[in-house]
């Protein structure tokens, strides 16, 4: 079901143009030519999670799985924020996020490389820290 679910999600942003790096640059530039595409994005992502976190907490079993797993931390520290100012860095940067990146793979350009390799050496700096 993971691979599926990865497959869909891929599928999706191909569909709505979200791997091409030029889309998110454009959001980001609120102060030149600004595209809007990526809030209709994030906008479907969160109305498909609401609802299906809503269906999932009514539900008593999961279809595939033996339990559901259901983030349940609430609290902020150093590491959550410092990682989430990494990450809007680099994606303002590149233009890429983790799921775009690895989805634009067969069209594999230098940028997209160097993102890739950062991504990949900040997983282990991450798992070396913990």
């Amino acid at each position: 079901m993971g691979y599926l679910a990865g497959l869909l999600f891929g599928l999706g942003l191909a569909v709505s143009g979200m791997t091409d790096p030029a889309r998110v640059i454009g959001f980001l530039d609120i102060a030149g030519a600004w595209d809007p595409t990526l809030a209709f994005v994030m906008g479907g992502a969160v109305v498909t999670t609401f609802v299906g976190f809503r269906l999932a907490w009514h539900r008593g079993d999961p279809l595939f799985g033996d339990v559901f797993h259901i983030p349940t931390r609430r609290d902020l520290d150093g590491r959550l924020i410092g990682g989430a100012a990494l990450f809007g860095i680099g994606w303002g940067l590149s233009g890429y996020c983790p799921g775009p990146a690895v989805a634009s793979i067969a069209g594999l350009s230098w940028p997209l490389a160097a993102m890739l390799l950062a991504m990949v050496g900040g997983w282990f700096l991450a798992r070396r820290w913990s």
